[in-house]
């Protein structure tokens, strides 16, 4: 009995530790798979991670292409954009900038439907300029609906904004209206708008389904319809500029008709003056011969003694004949230098050497006025190409005038410089002077200042008409320039001696 006690001792022990092995066998199994759930958790979160980051992957890469073609798409527009606009800006015709939109440029633009409407105010219509992609039995139904809508695109000129198929939210009528008429599936319309003359609007559109129109697309139309309006601006600009020319152009060639006209009849009433005044002159010389000859005859008591009285008025006549001579002699030398009948011979002349001639012919008045005659020829303004009786001549009269308008005490200076290839000689007094108004006209013929002194000096007003007249036949001018109570500077040019 004790053996089987122990027996079952044994087993019953053996027993627990079986249940207590198989336990603990379990714990660890049960921890082992409790591992490996945890592994496996992991390794799920790890794939949705990996599957959420290929996914991205996949849309950036998607997002990229997109953008790529995008901007490929844009570089494409753009290109055919610069390419219109200079071939568009290279004409300054109207009619020939629209034929230079080609339908290649739209195409790699995305349209493949055009047209362009200007808006004619004289009989309030919209006529068609460009037109593309359309068969000619359309091109009606485009003019209709243009002039039944016409507040709708006139509204989108003075609101100067677009209008695409993007634009239209609620107004699905109006969208399918310009889609059906226009044969297209989206659109952009822009206006056209220059500064001056008809504005309008551009129309492109596409028929292609896969084709979406994005804002890029509507921007590039909208530029291509601000060169196109900028073209339109400078061909007009162009076209009224050139109208403005050809104006200006006929009425200056009718003025210079007109002008030289009276230029010949002036001419031709001058050739008559001239030949008038020497005719006359001509035949005042004899009678005047005659006159003095005969006073002259009187006064030498070949007829007979002539009593005082009598012998003092001979003396006055044989004195005014002189002076009527010098004049008629003036007049006679004026009308064949204008005519051209007097020939210069120009020869190198000494200044100093004709202003010692001068200075001693008029040497006795500058004595007996008390004047100073002052020469100052520069050493290389000393030689001038002129007549010598002439150029004595120029001097007499300018150095006269000087002598009979300064006052006693006064000087007269001459002098020369070098300007080029001319010689300037300026001969300046301190006399009384010019007045403003009298300028230009001292040098007409038988005009003379009104002033006090003229008055009690005798001449002609020949002396400076002659003087211009031997000057300009030399090739040289003559101004003055003066005032009143400060004297006066004869001024002239002669060609310089080489």
């Amino acid at each position: 009995m004790m053996g089987n006690e122990n027996l079952i001792n044994i087993l019953g022990l053996s027993g627990i530790i079986a249940i207590l092995s198989l336990v603990i066998v379990l714990v660890l199994k049960m921890e082992k798979i409790k591992h490996m759930r945890n592994e496996n958790e992991l390794l799920r979160r790890s794939l949705d991670e990996m599957d959420e980051q290929a996914k991205l992957i996949v849309r950036t890469d998607m997002e990229l292409n997109k953008t790529q073609e995008e901007l490929d798409k844009k570089m494409t527009g753009l290109y055919a954009l610069q390419r219109v606009s200079r071939s568009i800006s290279t004409t300054l015709e109207e009619s020939q900038m629209f034929k230079r939109i080609d339908s290649k440029c739209l195409d790699e633009l995305g349209f493949e439907k055009t047209c362009c409407f200007l808006w004619n105010n004289s009989n309030e219509k919209f006529e068609l300029r460009l037109c593309m992609g359309y068969a000619e039995e359309e091109i009606g139904k485009l003019y209709s609906f243009a002039q039944d809508n016409r507040q709708l695109f006139l509204g989108l000129i003075n609101g100067d904004s677009n209008l695409s198929s993007l634009s239209f939210k609620e107004e699905a009528g109006l969208k399918n209206a310009i889609t059906h008429t226009f044969g297209v599936h989206s659109f952009v319309i822009a206006p056209v708008l220059p500064k001056e003359g008809q504005k309008g609007f551009l129309f492109a559109g596409t028929q292609n389904l896969d084709f979406a129109i994005t804002e890029g697309d509507e921007e590039l139309i909208s530029i291509l319809a601000n060169q196109l309006g900028q073209a339109l601006e400078n061909a007009r600009l162009f076209e009224k500029t050139w109208l403005a020319q050809q104006g200006l152009e006929k009425k200056v060639e009718e003025r210079t008709r007109a002008l030289s006209q009276a230029l010949e009849e002036v001419k031709i009433i001058s050739r008559r003056k001239t030949d008038f005044v020497s005719a006359v002159s001509h035949e005042l010389r004899t009678p005047l011969t005659s006159i003095k000859g005969y006073a002259s005859i009187l006064l030498a008591g070949n007829l007979g003694k002539v009593p005082q009285e009598v012998f003092s008025r001979l003396e006055k006549i044989n004195k005014h004949s002189d002076e009527l001579t010098h004049m008629v002699n003036d007049l006679l030398d004026i009308s064949r230098i204008e005519s051209g009948r007097v020939a210069m011979k120009p020869v190198p002349q000494d200044l100093i050497i004709i202003l010692e001639k001068v200075g001693d012919l008029l040497g006795v008045q500058l004595k007996e006025r008390g004047l100073e005659l002052i020469v100052n020829i520069s050493p290389d303004a000393l030689t001038v190409l002129a007549d010598s009786e002439q150029l004595s001549r120029i001097f007499i009269n300018i150095i006269g005038n000087a002598l009979k308008f300064t006052p006693p005490g006064g000087k007269i200076t001459v002098r020369s410089q070098k300007r080029d290839h001319l010689v300037e000689i300026d001969v300046s007094d301190t006399g009384c002077g010019i007045p403003l108004e009298s300028k230009e006209r001292i040098f007409e013929e038988f005009y003379r200042v009104e002033n006090p002194i003229n008055e009690q000096v005798k001449g002609t007003g020949l002396g400076l008409a002659l003087v211009k007249h031997i000057i300009e036949a030399h090739g040289g001018k003559i101004w003055v320039e003066s005032k009143i109570g400060a004297g006066s500077t004869f001024s002239f040019t002669l060609p310089a001696a080489a």
